[in-house]
């Protein structure tokens, strides 16, 4: 199962600064892809304070996943023919790593939980 510590040596491997990666694999990127989307999910719910329900939250994460899939492959010179693998894979592990966290509950409320530890940086 991925987890939340999985997601950020995968994100911290990826969003490190370094140049083209060309033998990164669809895997990696797809991970840390999905642990910035959930990274950047939690500070903007928690900076608005929305409450909103699991669906339009994983619809929301596999958008952020998406995009920064997208980013990670202009940024980094990467070879397009795996790209559309590590967009299925980004979008499949952020619901994972949403539905670790507040599957839980019977909606997201960032008043009533805490992010996960390593997304504290």
């Amino acid at each position: 199962m991925f987890g939340f510590d999985e997601g950020r040596e995968q994100r911290d491997q990826i969003y490190d600064g370094q140049p083209h990666e060309s033998h990164l694999s669809h895997e990696l990127i797809g991970g840390g892809a999905a642990f910035e989307a959930m990274k950047l999910f939690e500070d903007r719910q928690r900076r608005e304070g929305k409450t909103v329900n699991h669906g339009f939250a994983k619809e929301v994460l596999a958008g952020i996943a998406g995009a920064e899939v997208d980013k990670l492959f202009e940024t980094k010179g990467l070879d397009a023919f795996d790209r559309e693998k590590a967009k299925h894979h980004a979008k499949k592990q952020a619901e994972e790593l949403y539905d670790q966290q507040y599957g839980q509950y019977d909606q997201y409320d960032p008043d009533s939980s805490e992010p996960h530890p390593s997304m504290r940086y």
